[in-house]
């Protein structure tokens, strides 16, 4: 399959989602379903699924190796590099506060006001939180 050509869905996801020049990385601009999510993070981590997520655009990569990986390809996509935050997805924990942790390098920018791996703005956290649980689906 091309690059950015639609996916077909899986049973349970509402839209498709865009392939990605990496394989296994993908921009989720729809839905996409839990389940795989829990196989990415089976296949890659054990237990986690890297993501980065865009606030402006409402849309979030997954399914790189780094962080760095899928920024990059949204910043391809025409993502404001500003908008772009990194974030691991726990599949299990899906449903309660630890299914999204904010940590990556990616998010360390002193220019912004954020000096730490984490995402230290309540605001943008809740955005991110918000898109997250939009666009995944049991």
């Amino acid at each position: 399959m091309g690059q950015n050509e639609p996916l077909e869905p899986t049973p349970g996801e509402a839209g498709p989602t865009e392939e990605a020049p990496t394989p296994g990385m993908q921009i989720v601009r729809k839905t996409i379903a839990l389940s795989t999510l829990e196989e990415m993070a089976e296949s890659m981590f054990g237990t986690l699924v890297k993501a980065v997520v865009d606030v402006e655009r409402g849309i979030m990569a997954i399914g790189g190796e780094m962080h760095a990986d899928e920024e990059a390809l949204l910043l391809d996509e025409g993502s404001p590099q500003p908008s772009l935050w990194g974030i691991n997805l726990y599949p299990a924990q899906f449903g309660t506060p630890r299914f999204v942790e904010f940590d990556s390098v990616i998010n360390i920018r002193p220019r912004q006001g954020n000096r730490t791996r984490a995402v230290d703005d309540a605001a943008v956290r809740a955005r991110v939180s918000s898109i997250v649980d939009r666009l995944v689906t049991r």
